[in-house]
């Protein structure tokens, strides 16, 4: 089964479901919260007839079991209540009737009264639940139907005591059918199901849409990890959210297995380093093994040290370079201040600096922060300056200028060196480049500049060489701190 259908199906499974159940659990509260909301108007109109009908009630005669109410003031007003006629628009329905039937009774439960189609006078209701828990004093409703097993024919009644001086002398009870509201309620079930099936309609829309849209992506990411298998490199496509983190994975992918080649060249450069101190090394030890003269072992030995040194030194640095290689940004960012940072390391090359009579010269020295990992702007700083010593000639003057410009930190350093041939200016900066030192055939490792570029990478600057006239300028960018 396709992506598209999974996710399709999957989708309507959970809505439709979720919609069932909604639907379910509103349509069977919508019956009970009506005849909550009517029980509790029928709860003050029978207590506002209550008080009505005390003086009429408290006027009978006491111990006549013939007595009613027929005749009295307030049986002429639920009379007239009951001929009333009425034309009301209730939110778009029309009620014409008035349907309450009210009913009285007396302390011993007799009806004294009784507005329905057919009185009930003189009948005993004592044991009906409205009426009996009415004279106990506690609350008193029921719900009966008319037609036993149709709620519809149910017929809600609610009950309130009649009191006089304190004592309890009958009980008025208000009776309305569930069936006169039930236009409401169907009504109401009515919108709420179309509302219902609407939302689900418009969700099912949306799902399509979602799906549809994410399939797209889906297929946009397949169709490049088909382009880059069949040898085709293309830019990652632009998709959003976590899609987008994928295609920038799978191209971060791609460059690592297109870099591979560039590993063999770095391995195979690397082991061509290696092989001259190493042949060196081993020339060395053959003579060492042989009679010589204390000055002949004395130079081999140098010799050994010496390569076994620039082996160290070239192994050390390719693995910080490896390891720069490997962030993806500086792993301790605080506020730095780059001229105190190059105040302390000019502090610690000064016994350098006046080996070779070295003297230094500022064109511009302001105070400019930077955000950036101290360890690895001091590594950087470093190798351009050892680079810097190594081809400036003694007794020759080095150049620094350090001023801020369109929001960058620009660090240059000048030597007066030979500089770097034409031909060559196209590597400068590539790991394992390097030119001869200056009155010797001895090269460097090539890594210094690769490293300093690295570090400028991951702080978002950038590295950049000028031919000097003679020697070198170095230029070193990075992003002012913008408070």
């Amino acid at each position: 089964m396709h992506l598209g259908l999974r996710l399709l199906f999957g989708f309507f499974l959970v809505a439709g479901l979720s919609a069932f159940v909604v639907l379910r659990v509103v349509l069977a509260e919508v019956k009970p919260s009506v005849r909550e909301v009517m029980e509790d108007i029928m709860v003050d109109t029978a207590n506002l007839l209550a008080e009505l009908a005390q003086d009429d009630l408290a006027a009978l005669p006491a111990g006549d079991a013939t007595a009613d109410l027929s005749g009295s003031r307030f049986a002429q007003r639920v009379q007239d209540y009951a001929q009333r006629p009425i034309d009301a628009q209730i939110w778009g329905l029309r009620k014409q009737s008035l349907d309450f039937r009210i009913y009285v009774t007396d302390v011993r439960g007799r009806v004294l009264l009784d507005s329905g189609p057919t009185p009930a006078l003189g009948e005993d209701y004592s044991r009906w639940r409205d009426v009996a828990l009415s004279l106990r004093g506690d609350y008193g409703a029921r719900s009966t139907r008319i037609s036993p097993g149709d709620d519809r024919s149910s017929v809600m009644y609610v009950a309130a005591p009649v009191r006089h001086q304190g004592a309890i002398i009958g009980v008025v009870t208000v009776a309305k059918p569930l069936a006169t509201v039930q236009r409401f309620i169907d009504r109401a079930e009515r919108r709420i199901l179309i509302a219902g099936l609407a939302l689900l309609a418009l969700s099912v829309t949306l799902g399509v849409a979602v799906t549809l849209w994410l399939v797209g992506h889906v297929r946009r990411l397949r169709d490049y990890a088909r382009q880059v298998q069949a040898g085709q490199p293309q830019p990652p496509p632009l998709v959003p959210g976590e899609l987008g983190e994928l295609a920038r994975a799978m191209a971060s992918m791609r460059e690592r297995l297109d870099g591979r080649e560039h590993i063999e060249h770095m391995v195979r450069a690397l082991t061509h380093e290696l092989k001259s101190p190493l042949a060196a090394m081993r020339g060395a030890g053959e003579l060492l093994q042989e009679e010589l003269a204390p000055a002949d072992r004395q130079r081999f030995a140098g010799q050994v040290v010496a390569q076994s040194e620039r082996m160290g030194e070239l192994v050390e640095r390719l693995l910080e370079l490896s390891k720069l290689e490997m962030q993806q940004a500086p792993a301790h960012p605080q506020r730095l201040r780059l001229d105190a940072l190059l105040d302390q390391l000019l502090a610690a090359l000064q016994d350098r600096l006046q080996q070779q009579k070295l003297s230094l010269h500022w064109l511009r020295k302001e105070a400019l922060s930077v955000d950036g990992d101290a360890e690895l702007l001091s590594l950087a700083l470093s190798n351009l300056f050892s680079n810097a010593l190594d081809f400036a000639p003694a007794g020759s003057q080095l150049t620094l200028d350090l001023h801020g410009s369109e929001g960058q930190a620009c660090f240059t350093l000048s030597d007066q060196g030979p500089g770097v041939p034409p031909a060559a200016w196209g590597q400068l900066g590539s790991r394992f480049f390097s030119t001869a030192r200056p009155g010797s055939l001895r090269k460097g490792s090539g890594l210094g500049l690769a490293i300093v570029r690295q570090v400028a990478t991951l702080h978002g600057g950038s590295l950049g060489f000028t031919p000097g006239k003679p020697g070198l300028t170095v230029c070193l960018r990075l992003p002012l701190r913008s408070d």
